[in-house]
């Protein structure tokens, strides 16, 4: 992967405006879609399959008038006044509302179906108003309407509010606080690369990702049902990863260019290098989000969905926009030489320790010491969470002053907490012939279970197959004692059915929230072991140990545990909470999964930047406990510079924010500064010092059965390594001590040394299997060592560039079928899979002018009607390899098990002309005035003790300057 992306930052710098353009049109064409559907943010909490749903579902077609979504009109009289003195506005206000659109039903405090709609005291009052089915989640077209009919009463000193379900917030509310925790990024990031340039680049990346994100959810609220806080989280989400993920890129290209390192040149190699970890990084957040899907509730769904979109643009801004307008801004991103940015990037930590160096080498110094310390710290931030309550919110939770939370209050003032959340208990009723003293009957059964209030109005549909009766708790929606009434109802369901004849069902906005939170607390344990499995493995991919995942597994547990006990302790017990702008109340439902979700990647990214580079130190020869200290220190920086502005940008969305979006913000800031400062860079390095060589250790078979992942780069290292060396080595083939496997990981005997320039005939001098070891070798089906280039393209790296140049034709591999093909239809086949929408006419007429150009090559016809198999060996190999010359290889590789046929070498120059290499195993290939080389292999033995001979010549002690040269060389890598 690590080459892929050096390519395409490689690409994408040579190519800047071309990829600049294309994202400004993808911004544009998003948010032009996005103003053009119109967003329709909507909150639908349904969630199919459960019994308040299923109720509500059959409501829905059975009894519409009460299935819609619901609207409180409440009133209050000025002091000294009672509700009964506005009478008549109330009234008039009820007949205007009865004649809006959409509307089913108007309930006005002294009708005769009105049950207990005026306070005891007389001061307030409500009209039911029941909008007819809008689909799940829509809001009522008719809303502002229902709004201007209170003008008139309003006019008369009486105050009216509306509240219900319908008045939920649907607008996605962004202040200036939130630009706060932008500033404070750039703050960071100024003191990160102290150039205000550079600064700036994370931000523009971030924001145009985020635009694009916004706008697709916006955009896609027209289309599907979208909560409001949908767009938040993308928002909130995208930006932070977005600044991360452009700083970890950046920051490698400047201390690159610091050290002298070209502008295409560094930036390739930093989106190669830096922008595989944060590819991996993202993948890893986009995994867990996508993850929600598995919790099966549909607004949690779509949520994740929008939050993993803002993630993968994140990545894709930072590993294409980012290179493109690097290279734009060229030299002026590099640090002045003697600038506090080149000072920085060519310090030598163990002669000036940074302050992540004193860090870790305290750390080290005194393990124990840190790991207590964090484990205490954490534990005690944790003990919160035992009490967590979820719920979802209601009008309880928005912001104070506007007018459904003052219609809330309103009611829980005058007629009990249970009055903004009644209950709706469905009872079919199509075997029962007394109907309303049946249902009076239940009624009186249900007022009789603890936590019931009172019994509202009990009524039959228009068929009278089912009814009806509402139930008011004495507890509010979002309380816990609601929720265990919902289930003492359920639980008395069964015997109310054989006592009546009726099955009941409990349905209604609140019983749905009941439900949903529920089904969310359920899925938490199975969603966290999953997430943990995960992580697991994925580190054990990376970085191939068994203890480094677990050590981090744990970590991350610790950091969500600390994070929800001090949401708990915020939100839910109130500590605190005024300076918060929010309320003591149950936590948001949805709060753990998604925090855990987000979470989770951001550790990752965490345990990825700085252990890969111990990981990297101890590769090179350090000792794990110097393996610690220095790959701590080359990532503490910028590390400590992503983990502040994740912090900032989640917090700001904290004091200012949507109720829904403050317990997620609060959660993720808390989460990620305990886990990048306290679990990462503090507990993390304390147990890799004590676990010493021992957290490298992984199983033998495991390490050969799992892919390489290669976060790190280190592929891309050995591939620029390799294409110097082909610079040097000139030639169009050429091969040095290279040594192809025989088992894994495990080199064979045969070393093959060669250069070749093009248009050389080789002749291959090996056993056959040797031979074939070899070709596959320069195919990249087999691994080896040593170096080879095919025409610049250098092994590893450049597999798929080698396989374009090199044809290998094997004269075994004919009509292994049994099928008895002919040439024709060998050269037909051939060309299809070139051209698959040619013509059936088109591919006989050129199939039969590849035939005959290879009898022309060979001097005599071929028949093009005969078997492969029946032609002649130089026959078949001038068809075969007549076939391969149509893709246009540089070089053609002739092989059989018992040697190519004679003739076999002149027969390709014929059809490939002057510039096609030739690799023949035929015993004296025909030259023709071209380069004639002999290949043989060497003993890889011998190879090597040559080797160390003049490895041992170099290094003789009595050659002084040679010695005094390779220390000098030797410090100045350290």
């Amino acid at each position: 992967m690590a080459t892929w992306l050096a390519r395409v930052g490689a690409a994408s710098m040579r190519r800047a405006w071309l990829v600049i353009v294309a994202w400004v049109a993808i911004l544009g064409g998003v948010l032009g879609g996005a103003l053009a559907l119109g967003p329709n943010m909507q909150e639908s909490f349904a969630i199919p399959g459960t019994e308040s749903q299923q109720a509500l579902d059959r409501l829905g077609s059975v009894f519409p008038q009460v299935a819609g979504s619901s609207v409180q009109v409440v009133y209050q009289a000025p002091d000294g006044a009672g509700v009964v003195d506005f009478q008549a506005q109330i009234q008039q206000q009820a007949r205007e509302i009865e004649a809006i659109d959409d509307v089913a039903s108007v309930v006005e405090p002294w009708s005769e179906f009105a049950s207990d709609q005026v306070s005891a005291d007389g001061e307030t009052a409500f009209t039911q108003v029941q909008f007819e089915p809008q689909g799940s989640g829509v809001t009522p077209a008719g809303l502002d309407e229902l709004v201007a009919t209170a003008d008139a009463a309003r006019a008369g000193g009486l105050a009216v509010e509306f509240g219900g379900q319908a008045f939920q917030a649907t607008s996605v509310p962004i202040s200036w606080v939130e630009g706060v925790g932008v500033l404070f990024a750039a703050i960071v990031l100024f003191v990160t690369f102290w150039s205000l340039l550079a600064a700036g680049l994370p931000l523009i990346t971030a924001l145009v990702g985020v635009a694009i994100t916004m706008g697709g959810v916006l955009g896609a609220s027209a289309l599907v049902t979208v909560s409001n806080s949908a767009p938040l989280m993308a928002l909130m989400i995208g930006l932070a990863v977005g600044i991360d993920y452009a700083l970890f890129i950046l920051s490698k290209h400047r201390s690159q260019l610091a050290r002298g390192m070209g502008v295409v040149e560094s930036g390739s190699l930093a989106v190669g290098t830096a922008g595989t970890a944060v590819v991996f990084a993202g993948l890893t957040v986009v995994i867990a989000l996508v993850g929600l899907l598995i919790v099966g509730i549909p607004f949690l769904s779509v949520m994740g969905i929008g939050a993993a979109a803002s993630v993968a643009i994140a990545v894709a801004a930072a590993t294409t926009l980012l290179p493109a307008i690097m290279a734009l801004l060229g030299e002026r991103l590099r640090p002045r030489p003697g600038s506090r940015a080149a000072r920085l990037a060519e310090r030598d930590v163990d002669a000036q320790p940074t302050l992540g160096m004193r860090w870790v080498t305290g750390i080290t110094k005194r393990p124990w010491l840190a790991i207590v310390g964090v484990l205490v710290v954490v534990g005690v931030a944790s003990v919160p969470a035992a009490s967590l309550e979820l719920a979802l919110p209601d009008n309880g939770r928005e912001e104070r002053g506007t007018t459904q939370r003052i219609a809330y209050d309103l009611l829980q003032e005058g007629f009990g907490e249970g009055t903004t959340g009644p209950l709706v208990v469905m009872a079919d009723i199509t075997q029962v012939t007394d109907i309303m003293p049946t249902l009076e009957a239940i009624s009186d059964d249900l007022a009789a279970i603890d936590g019931v209030d009172r019994i509202g109005s009990a009524f039959p549909d228009e068929t009278a197959d089912t009814a009806i009766i509402q139930v008011i708790a004495e507890t509010g929606p979002a309380d816990h004692a609601t929720a265990e009434l919902v289930r003492a109802i359920r639980d008395a369901a069964p015997a109310l059915e054989a006592e009546h004849g009726t099955p009941i069902a409990v349905t209604g906005a609140t019983a749905v929230q009941i439900d949903v939170s529920q089904r969310l607390q359920d899925a938490l344990l199975p969603f966290g072991i999953v997430v943990v499995t995960l992580a697991v493995v994925l580190l054990l991919l990376v970085f191939r140990s068994i203890l480094v995942p677990v050590t981090a597994a744990i970590g991350f547990v610790l950091s969500v545990l600390a994070a929800f006990g001090t949401v708990v302790a915020t939100l839910q017990w109130g500590w605190g909470a005024e300076l918060l702008h929010t309320e003591a109340g149950p936590i948001l439902s949805f709060m753990p999964v998604l925090l855990m979700a987000v979470l989770f990647g951001l550790a990752m990214d965490y345990q990825v930047f700085l252990v890969s580079g111990m990981r990297e130190a101890h590769a090179h020869g350090h000792s794990a406990i110097s393996a610690v200290r220095h790959g701590f220190a080359a990532n503490a920086r910028v590390v400590t510079a992503a983990a502040l502005i994740m912090f900032f940008v989640f917090f700001a969305f904290v004091p200012e924010g949507m109720a829904m979006i403050k317990a997620i913000a609060l959660g993720l800031a808390v989460g990620v500064a305990v886990d990048a400062f306290l679990v990462r860079m503090t507990l993390i390095p304390a147990v890799m010092t004590l676990l010493g060589e021992r957290a490298w250790w992984l199983p033998r078979w495991l390490d050969r059965a799992m892919p390489d992942m290669d976060v790190e780069g280190e592929s891309l290292g050995r591939h620029r390594a390799a294409l110097a060396w082909a610079a040097d080595a000139g030639g169009h083939l050429a091969l040095e001590r290279l040594r192809p496997e025989v088992d894994h990981d495990r080199p064979g005997s045969a070393s093959w040394t060669l250069t070749a320039p093009r248009g050389a005939v080789v002749r291959l001098d090996a056993p056959f299997a040797e031979r074939q070891r070899l070709a596959h070798a320069l195919l990249g089906d087999v691994g080896a060592a040593g170096h080879a280039h095919l025409g610049g393209a250098a092994l590893p790296g450049d597999v798929p560039l080698l396989r374009s140049r090199l044809a290998l034709v094997d004269l075994d591999l004919v009509d292994p079928a049994g099928r008895a093909e002919t040439a024709h239809h060998a050269a037909r086949a051939a060309l299809s899979l070139r051209t698959p929408l040619a013509l059936g006419a088109t591919l006989d007429r050129r199939a039969s002018a590849l035939v005959e150009r290879a009898a022309a090559a060979l001097g005599s016809p071929i028949d093009a009607s005969a078997p492969l198999s029946r032609l002649s060996p130089l026959a078949r190999a001038a068809v075969l390899v007549a076939i391969a010359l149509e893709r246009q290889p540089s070089l053609v590789w002739i092989d059989a098990a018992t040697g190519a046929p004679a003739g076999a070498a002149r027969v390709a120059a014929q059809l490939g002309g002057d510039d096609l290499t030739i690799v023949t195993s035929e015993p004296a290939p025909e030259a023709h005035g071209r380069p004639a080389i002999d290949l043989a292999p060497d003993d890889a033995a011998a190879d090597d003790r040559a080797a160390a001979d003049a490895s041992t010549a170099a290094s003789d002690p009595t050659d002084t300057g040679d010695a005094t040269a390779a220390l000098a060389t030797t410090g100045a890598d350290r």
